[in-house]
């Protein structure tokens, strides 16, 4: 679903609608979710170089600001779980990632960790499903984007 120029408007009049929509990856014309996930990449390049146990803080305070940002842009566009916002896929691609901080991580990793996480994303297996269908606001447009994203990493991990 694209949204109209009001709903831009709305989403956009407020920094949280900035963070919600992935800096504008969200608003692309075509699978806004796959743009999302693969505009993750690039600041996923920094998060790379952490240590792990900052690596996980880090994922931790994106998840908290994910579900901030994921609220008012619900509010702001009176939508359960809008297209636009992908902070989730952003937070869930990282998850789906985090093994390649302790296998070698050259760039056919990133892609399988990259499609593995599309793939539990539109696949949605329990818990995912479960997650989608029954938490709401905020913490549910994150929560299943997060399982996910653990889902790929758990089959990333296996397959190293």
């Amino acid at each position: 679903m694209r949204l109209d120029p009001a709903q831009r408007r709305a989403l956009l009049g407020h920094p949280a609608g900035w963070i919600a929509c992935g800096f504008g990856s969200g608003l692309s014309p075509v699978a806004p979710g796959t743009v999302g996930s693969a505009a993750a990449l690039l600041p996923w390049l920094a998060l790379r170089e952490l240590a792990w146990p900052w690596y996980v803080l880090a994922l931790v305070a994106a998840f908290a600001l994910g579900v901030w940002a994921s609220n008012i842009a619900v509010a702001r566009l009176r939508i359960a779980d809008p297209g636009a916002i992908v902070w989730d896929e952003f937070v869930g691609q990282w998850i789906a990632l985090a093994p390649l901080l302790w296998l070698a991580h050259d760039w056919r990793w990133v892609l399988g960790g990259f499609a593995l996480f599309r793939l539990f994303d539109v696949w949605k297996p329990w818990p995912v499903s479960w997650a989608d269908r029954n938490v709401k606001g905020g913490i549910g447009v994150m929560l299943d984007d997060a399982l996910a994203g653990l889902g790929a990493a758990v089959v990333l991990f296996a397959l190293s």
